[in-house]
């Protein structure tokens, strides 16, 4: 005899036979035991998943000489009969290829008459979807009043393609994927019959690459089994499917996020000499991401990753790289997987798409909560050290502080700063409310930029303010002097950010919230002595000027 495929001998032959499916089987077994059983089903799903064998289990099991019972006993005439093809009254149309309306006109024509060697004739019409309206129409009204010794059974994988006229008279049961598990046991259990060695890795590998098919599983194992010397391996399935190890993925994104270049690169390469379709390949790693960023998100959850097995490796890359960066990857590789599909080069596509991901700034979350909590602890000595010092007793010795120059400065040990107070005097002279108004707009999103890249820098300016701003410089107002010193540590970043969003270069000038409010008034007030017309034209605002009128000097109260 002919060697036949696995999924053709180990084709379901009993309602339990059929995996992934408990609900369904469970309610067409009610359904047979109690005798209400409908004339019409509509069996719907994914390709592989069970429909058109559990439509001919159904029709054995009504038709059993023993019934009604549960199961089939694939023993009695009618049972044999009906698995080998030899009894007539159960008949299995393809309407793939039997879509016209005379097929249908046939069957009308033929349902009328009683069946000849069971109790039941059944109808099994595989994908439904591909007949034509005028063979819906026919198939109408013999659909909803059958006679009683007739069952229809519509199997199909595009429903949205059925009339609702015909759905509306059917049961309908939907046939969801196979879960991973639910493969592995069915795989394993015929292999054990088979006789046939396979790696636990290369089971699970097979079973990710069928995507919920128990059919292209088996077709895979097949091929798998086809390809090996004697025991099948992950690296045999991998082979066969065209799929990239879970190594090799692991090892590429974690370059990616090193930002390794070379080394992200250098992968790339090997997988495509290795035959690795690129397609493919980005398939692979957008699946391997989202699994990460789901197991990120849910560790305790890993029944809702859907391509990665859980190990060490992967564990400790799900602690090491932040969810927003990968989230980033998985657009960049999405837009990649785009192209590639009318590229005549898609390796070019892809190691742009590589590039991309290993430019992208991606701090570790480890590493950006250990930085970040260390200057918190920073900024909390030094403001406690400044507290201390403001709490302690004034020199009572007056000659001593008339000898101490006046200068513009606070002391606070090594980590004083120095206010300009002339060259803020200086911005302010050239100030104009417009520049302010450019900063103000562009201040939310460059803090933004400035998280992604230096998160101890974004720290340092987190509760700042812009108070005013010039062509080439802006003074940005602090609450502790020590939050000015520390900012100055970052200058060069600060000013190269804020720079790409208002457009132009400036300086960044720190000054206290407390210094700010002094330096502001006597400003003012100096401008008004030099030149009462001209402060009253550039300071005023015509609401505040109108507001003067109505109410006066002495109930007029102006708020910053």
């Amino acid at each position: 005899m002919s060697y036949q495929a696995l999924y053709r001998v180990w084709r379901p032959r009993t309602f339990s036979d059929v995996v992934g499916q408990e609900p369904i089987i469970r309610t067409l077994k009610n359904a047979i035991m109690q005798d209400k059983f409908s004339h019409a089903y509509l069996f719907s799903g994914p390709r592989g998943t069970g429909k058109t064998s559990a439509a001919k289990i159904f029709a054995k099991t009504i038709n059993c000489e023993h019934a009604p019972v549960e199961e089939a006993c694939n023993e009695c005439a009618a049972c044999r009969g009906i698995q080998d093809g030899s009894i007539s009254d159960v008949i299995e149309i393809d309407a793939a290829s039997n879509n016209g309306v005379e097929q249908i006109r046939d069957i009308r024509d033929k349902v009328k008459y009683a069946p000849s060697a069971v109790n039941y004739k059944v109808y099994i019409i595989d994908e439904v979807h591909m007949l034509s309206i005028g063979a819906f129409n026919a198939l109408l009204k013999t659909l909803e009043e059958p006679p009683k010794h007739v069952v229809f059974i519509l199997a199909t994988t595009e429903p949205h393609k059925i009339p609702l006229t015909i759905i509306s008279r059917c049961q309908r049961f939907d046939f969801k994927r196979i879960n991973q598990q639910a493969m592995v046991n069915r795989m394993q259990e015929i292999l054990d019959k088979e006789q046939i060695t396979v790696s636990d890795e290369a089971v699970e590998s097979v079973a990710l690459a069928a995507e919920g098919g128990m059919r292209d599983a088996l077709s895979l194992l097949d091929q798998a089994i086809s390809y090996s010397e004697e025991t099948v391996q992950l690296e045999d399935v991998l082979a066969v499917t065209g799929a990239v190890s879970q190594d090799r993925l692991t090892a590429v994104i974690r370059a990616c996020a090193k930002q390794d270049v070379t080394t992200a690169l250098e992968q790339v390469d090997l997988l495509i000499q290795d035959g690795k379709d690129p397609g493919r390949f980005v398939f692979d790693l957008i699946y391997y991401l989202r699994d990460l960023l789901m197991f990120q998100s849910a560790p305790g959850m890993e029944n809702i990753l859907e391509r990665v097995l859980v190990d060490d490796a992967f564990k400790q890359l799900a602690e090491e790289v932040d969810a927003a960066w990968i989230q980033a990857a998985i657009v960049e590789l999405n837009r990649c997987q785009q192209e590639i599909k009318w590229a005549n080069s898609p390796k070019v596509f892809v190691e742009i798409a590589i590039l991309h991901i290993a430019d992208q700034s991606a701090p570790t979350a480890s590493v950006e909560a250990e930085a970040v909590q260390q200057l918190t602890r920073k900024l909390s000595q030094l403001e406690q050290e400044l507290k201390q010092l403001k709490q302690q007793p004034q020199q009572s010795n007056a000659s001593a502080a008339a000898e101490q120059p006046k200068r513009p400065v606070r002391t606070g040990g090594k980590n004083s700063y120095r206010v300009p107070f002339e060259r803020i005097r200086q911005v302010l002279s050239e100030a104009t409310k417009d520049e302010l108004k450019l900063v103000a707009e562009h201040w939310a999103s460059f803090m933004d930029a400035l998280k992604r890249q230096n998160a101890p820098a974004h720290a340092t300016i987190l509760n700042s303010k812009p108070r005013a701003a010039s062509t080439n410089a802006i003074i940005i107002g602090f609450k502790y002097e020590i939050h000015c010193s520390l900012a100055l540590e970052h200058k060069d970043t600060i000013e190269s950010l804020l720079a790409d969003r208002i457009g132009h270069q400036v300086a960044i000038i720190p000054i206290p919230e407390e210094n700010w409010t002094e330096l502001r008034e006597d400003f003012l007030k100096n401008q008004k002595q030099q030149d009462p017309a001209d402060a009253a034209n550039q300071e005023e605002d015509p609401i505040i000027a109108e507001a003067r009128k109505l109410v006066g000097d002495d109930l007029l109260e102006i708020k910053d």
